[in-house]
Parts: C-alpha cells; sequence; structure tokens
C-alpha cells in the first residue's frame, strides 16, 4: 500500500453555535484541526495509508489531539513536550455581511521548536511514497522554516515525491515574507499546489491560471502543478505539458473549512493509489472529495471512498479527457 507521511500544526478548534458571537456564547464546539493532519486524515479515510508527525505538548489537551488525529487510522509520530503550549483557534461564523472571523491562539505552541530528527525519529523516509506539508508550517517560527526546508530535502533525496501546499495565511505572514520563503522552499517540491490568488498576491505571478502553471512548472522543475480555483475547479499541468481541467462539482455548504486539504487529501489518495498516477483521475478524485467535505461540520473530511465515488458517477459531467 502506498504511503504518506504529513507533518505541521494541529490546533483545537473552539466555535460556538453559528450566528452566536464569541463574547456572548455559553457553550463552545470542541474539535481539532490542522490542515496537514486534515490532509493525512481525508486521505486515510480514502484508503491511503497514512502518518502525520508532529509535537506536542504533554497534557490532556496535547493528548486529546493525538487520540483524535489517531480514531481515523492515522498513524501519529509525536515529539512531546513539557514546556510547549497547544495551539488553539476560535472560529465565529456568521452570514453576510459578517460573514466568519478566527481568532488563533498559538503563541509557544510546543510545534514551533519541532526539529526534523524530532518529527521522523522512527521513520524511514525511503519507505514513504510521498510527504505533504503546506505554508502555514514555516509560517510559525524560523526553526519550523528551517525544518521544512529540511525535510522536503531529505524526502525528495530519499525517493518520496514532495508535495507542498502554499497556503497563505495572511493573520500568520505579509506576501512578501512568504514569498520570500516558500520561493525557496518550491525549489524541493515535486508537487506544488497554490490558490490562483495566492499566486498572484504571494508568487507575484500574472497571467492566465494555465500560464501561471506553466510559470511555476518551469521555474521549479516541478512534476506537476495543481492550481486551485475556487468555486471554478482547478486544473494540473502535468510534466509533459497536459493540463487537465476540473470544474468543482455543485455542494450545499455546511462548513466550508477544510475544504482545501479535502482537495489535496483527496487527491493524493487516489494519485498515490494508482501505479500510474493519473493526474485527471487524481483531480476529478479530490474535486469530488472537496464537495463532500462542504457539507460536514468541522474541518475533517469524514467520508468514505463509496461516496466519494458515488458523487463522481452522479455527475453531469467532469473532466474533459
Amino acid at each position: 500500500m502506498s504511503s504518506l507521511l504529513t507533518f505541521g500544526e494541529t490546533m483545537l478548534r473552539l466555535s460556538p453555535t453559528p450566528g452566536d458571537r464569541l463574547e456572548t456564547a455559553r457553550q463552545l464546539d470542541f474539535r481539532t484541526a490542522g490542515a496537514e493532519s486534515n490532509v493525512a486524515i481525508a486521505a486515510s479515510n480514502l484508503g491511503l495509508e497514512a502518518t502525520w508527525a508532529s509535537k506536542l505538548p504533554d497534557s490532556p489537551l496535547g493528548r486529546r489531539v493525538t487520540r483524535e488525529v489517531q480514531s481515523h487510522g492515522v498513524e501519529t509520530n509525536v515529539a512531546w513536550d513539557d514546556d510547549g503550549r497547544q495551539g488553539a483557534y476560535f472560529i465565529e461564523q456568521g452570514g453576510q455581511p459578517r460573514g466568519t472571523n478566527v481568532i488563533y491562539d498559538r503563541a509557544d505552541a510546543a510545534v514551533q521548536t519541532a526539529t526534523p530528527d524530532e518529527l521522523t525519529d522512527g521513520i524511514d523516509l525511503e519507505s514513504v511514497d510521498a510527504l505533504y506539508t503546506s505554508g502555514i508550517t514555516p509560517a510559525l517560527s524560523d526553526r519550523l522554516e528551517e525544518t521544512t526546508e529540511t525535510l522536503l530535502e531529505r524526502a525528495q533525496d530519499a525517493g518520496a515525491t514532495t508535495v507542498f501546499d502554499l497556503n497563505y495565511r495572511s493573520k500568520l505572514w505579509s506576501p512578501a515574507e512568504a514569498r520570500a520563503c516558500c520561493e525557496g522552499l518550491l525549489e524541493s517540491v515535486d508537487i506544488p499546489v497554490v490558490a490562483a490568488r495566492d499566486a498572484r498576491s504571494v508568487l507575484e505571478l500574472s497571467g492566465s491560471d494555465e500560464e501561471i502553471a506553466e510559470e511555476i512548472a518551469t521555474t521549479y522543475d516541478a512534476d506537476v502543478v495543481v492550481v486551485t480555483q475556487g468555486e471554478d475547479g482547478a486544473l494540473a499541468l502535468e510534466a509533459d505539458g497536459t493540463v487537465r481541467d476540473q470544474p468543482a462539482f455543485p455542494a450545499e455548504t455546511t462548513d466550508p473549512i477544510g475544504t482545501g486539504d479535502a482537495f489535496v487529501g483527496g487527491f493524493l489518495a487516489s494519485y498515490l493509489a494508482g501505479e500510474d498516477r493519473d493526474v485527471a483521475d487524481a483531480l476529478e478524485y479530490g474535486s469530488a472529495t472537496a464537495a463532500l467535505k462542504r457539507t460536514i461540520n468541522g474541518d475533517l473530511a469524514v467520508l468514505t471512498p463509496d461516496e466519494v465515488e458515488g458523487v463522481i458517477d452522479d455527475a453531469d459531467g467532469g473532466i474533459d479527457r
């Protein structure tokens, strides 16, 4: 079975009932969430062997996070810490014009001091098919920026496919700061995943989405470039120049948080499972996974392969081959 290793921070997610304000709420929904564990959980639920690596406080809250990730069939490789905190975020979901607001509480989180050796202790990178992380991880600390760079290089040298989702967060750093870091990291990435808006604002690329994908592929010698387009779907550029366009599947949205992570988890579950690594099928599978996630509360894509395949089978269109 193909295997996926992800690494990064997983936080506690605390939220009042949609429509309520944090300052007046009397109870909060208590979940876990993190881009890299979200991807691992989606991929695991869809049949891929997945491991999530991180550094957590040796506390009830750290153990809560670990148990949640493990409950979805994901192996955990945790470096336990006696000093750092457990990161958390509060999310207040309201309709327009108020919208959704996220408040982070992640200062001095244990993960911010994680080293490459701590995250891969007991893991043989040569046995890993793919390694995934996102641009959230290096944004958290200088140490994690160095750790991310080192692990991408080590994984690529070991023969693993490296996958990096730019996943820009304006509350963590500026576009210029993100660009200065991520341009270096992309040198060691086989499959960059970039939202079209982030390619323009962070990487300062212009032109059509296809031209942006071509620029990324040329600059960083990527095997596959995936450009996500929000409600318009996604496209992928293969090494031979083939462009795959995938429209988004319609979905009635219950909770959009985690949709991008579900897309990546679904894409990798399909892409890594097949010997031929079919990009078109993976793009379609990821898009169907993302649509299903939008119907589920919380960050996690708790679903089955049959459900994903059902979305694809029921669709009138799909990818143009």
